[in-house]
């Protein structure tokens, strides 16, 4: 694979997955610890079981899979967690997490981008790893915002506020 752009789609995912973090800290500071943990039915999962989630999912893919380091998730703890940790625990949580993860991509080199590895018994290349997790990071802090919108009846203006 070409340098340049193997360097481009290893920047751009560590710089999106630090996006998400931000994001991830402005939602979880407007709301309390009681919000982050409040689900409105057994088929819901909390912001806290998201974020426990997320932190579990990049352990796995990138760490694990693509760093080669031990797999400690426990991915039903994930979802079966209904308190016990603060907002605060949880925004420290991922962004260590987040920053392990991008330590570890950014050290990939262009040829590793190919490589075949086996995170979550799938068989994937390391790029199509780094590729999942960014995009899973994504979509959940995507629930993340939607949820603290409709919890605190407001806009986060996250992005380009919108004119009111």
């Amino acid at each position: 694979m070409d340098s340049n752009v193997a360097g481009l789609f290893l920047d751009f995912s560590c710089d999106k997955l630090e996006q998400m973090r931000s994001y991830l800290e402005a939602c979880l500071g407007k709301l309390t610890d009681e919000q982050v943990w409040e689900r409105h039915g057994a088929h819901e999962n909390a912001i806290g079981n998201l974020v426990l989630h997320l932190c579990g999912n990049m352990r796995q893919w990138i760490m694990h899979g693509v760093g080669g380091f031990e797999d400690v998730r426990v991915r039903d703890t994930e979802f079966a967690t209904t308190d016990g940790m603060s907002r605060a625990a949880l925004i420290g949580l991922f962004a260590t997490t987040v920053a392990e993860a991008r330590e570890t991509i950014a050290a990939v080199s262009a040829e590793r981008l190919v490589e075949i590895i086996h995170p979550q018994g799938r068989t994937v290349s390391v790029l199509g790893a780094i590729y999942q997790v960014v995009g899973h990071v994504q979509q959940h802090v995507g629930q993340i915002i939607l949820l603290t919108k409709q919890m605190t009846a407001s806009d986060l203006d996250l992005t380009i506020p919108r004119p009111r």
